[in-house]
């Protein structure tokens, strides 16, 4: 199995019983963006999935699927890229316990891609965190774990991810090095039992032996060093050097069209984009790092829904459906008790409050919101031109804005051009990463039988 392979592929469904199978899984079925994506429009193949459902929503769809063998990668100097960040983006923060280096961002890209860091082998963090899709996942709402397991929250990018403090949706954890050991630990996600399970799995695969104690001035696996290695890794994942930095910053002033030009006009004015996405004089991150109450998380808590939800069966083959009947087949209604930042606070202020979250490569990080709930850009916009869903604690950066259908086209385009110049780049790399095969040595218990 290649990087960035999603475990579950979006297939044509026959029957309601299949759509009740897949609702089950995913939580609601995905359908494909409706706008071609950046890559396309940039002529770049490797921004795309192997299974792009482009057009599944078409009678006349025609799968283009590629080959996972046929998708070769080059390896890029990320260390350098660290050292100077592409435009639009300010110095990588100074992790003072844990300084990058070359050694140890190839051992945290190691483990990275590695499936046997999971209980049973099949889970690695790039299956939910998929390069090219944005180093997220645009085929669920939320991610699936081990076994098949579900999770309440979509899978945040980890592009820029360097910049991000608080981490996870609801801002429970403070660093990278202390980040990793959720997903890792999670019974739903990569469902290793303990610390030590993880850290005796990976003194036992000749792969690792000695690359912990090259990197950490003799230190072998341990928490920290796990840690401190993947950490390190995703440190480099660094994206800009987009459109709208040649634009903005580099002083490219044909660059953006008309459209996209009125698009930041609308961004930083009437659509109050920035209040929250911040734009400063010398880099952006599109982020405050701050975690507000847009109503989305109220809304799905709440239980509020439409009567019918419209699902597709297959390629040009929709049915409109009662929403009950969706979730007696579903594990939505344990959903409706995120409340975002009030578990880590208990603070009932921080109900429903969750992070912001960047517009750096959005175009490529669907679907959106804490849930996955919007599909694509042009639901976000309709989303915030609403002012979101009221309720008692309701941000109060959010509010109606009545933009008019050219005013939301042209913010769209605006947003298309955030999409990193560097971006193929990483995908690139990534693909050129080692996999974790599984061999006779592996400690795991389906080999035993070849090593008795």
């Amino acid at each position: 199995m290649k990087p960035g392979l999603s475990l579950f592929r979006r297939a044509p469904l026959m029957l309601a019983l299949a759509v009740s199978s897949a609702v089950s899984l995913t939580g609601a079925l995905t359908l494909a963006p409706a706008a071609p994506p950046p890559a396309q429009a940039q002529g770049d193949e490797i921004l795309r999935s192997g299974d792009y459902k482009e057009g599944y929503e078409s009678a006349d769809y025609k799968t283009r699927s590629r080959s996972l063998e046929s998708r070769k990668g080059r390896e890029t100097d990320l260390y350098a890229l660290s050292r100077k960040p592409p435009a639009g983006l300010p110095p990588v923060p100074d992790a003072h316990a844990n300084p990058l280096s070359r050694k140890g961002i190839a051992l945290g890209r190691r483990l990275f891609f590695d499936r046997r860091l999971s209980l049973n082998n099949t889970i690695s963090c790039a299956m939910c965190h998929v390069p090219e899709m944005g180093f997220a996942h645009n085929e669920l709402k939320t991610a699936v774990g081990f076994e098949g397991r579900g999770t309440r929250r979509n899978t945040p990018t980890l592009l820029n991810v360097a910049y991000r403090v608080p981490l996870f949706h609801d801002g429970r954890e403070t660093s990278l090095e202390n980040q990793v050991w959720s997903p890792l630990l999670a019974r739903n996600e990569m469902a290793n039992p303990s610390i030590g399970a993880v850290i005796q799995k990976i003194n036992q695969i000749k792969e690792y032996r000695g690359l912990f104690q090259q990197v950490f001035d003799g230190r072998g696996p341990s928490m920290e060093t796990i840690g401190m290695a993947l950490a390190q890794y995703q440190r480099t994942l660094l994206s800009a050097n987009s459109r709208f930095d040649r634009w903005y910053y580099g002083g490219e002033k044909d660059l953006l069209t008309p459209e996209e030009r009125k698009g930041f006009g609308i961004f930083t004015g009437e659509g109050r984009c920035s209040s929250c996405h911040l734009i400063g004089d010398k880099h952006a991150l599109f982020t405050d790092n701050q975690l507000h109450n847009t109503g989305m998380g109220f809304s799905a808590s709440m239980g509020k829904r439409q009567p019918t939800r419209r699902v597709q069966l297959a390629p040009g083959i929709f049915a409109d459906l009662e929403s009950e009947a969706i979730e007696r087949v579903t594990r939505a209604p344990a959903r409706f008790n995120d409340v975002g930042r009030y578990e880590v606070t208990q603070d009932p202020d921080d109900r429903w409050k969750f992070i912001t979250p960047t517009l750096r490569n959005v175009a490529l990080t669907a679907p959106y919101m804490h849930n996955g709930e919007l599909l694509t850009l042009e639901e976000v916009i309709e989303f915030y031109d609403k002012g979101g869903v009221p309720n008692e604690l309701l941000s109060p950066l959010i509010q109606p804005l009545q933009l008019p259908d050219s005013g939301k086209k042209a913010l769209i385009a605006f947003l298309r051009t955030l999409t990193g110049g560097n971006t193929a780049e990483l995908v690139s790399d990534a693909f050129a990463a080692p996999v974790g095969e599984l061999s006779r040595d592996d400690p795991f218990w389906a080999n035993r039988r070849f090593r008795e």
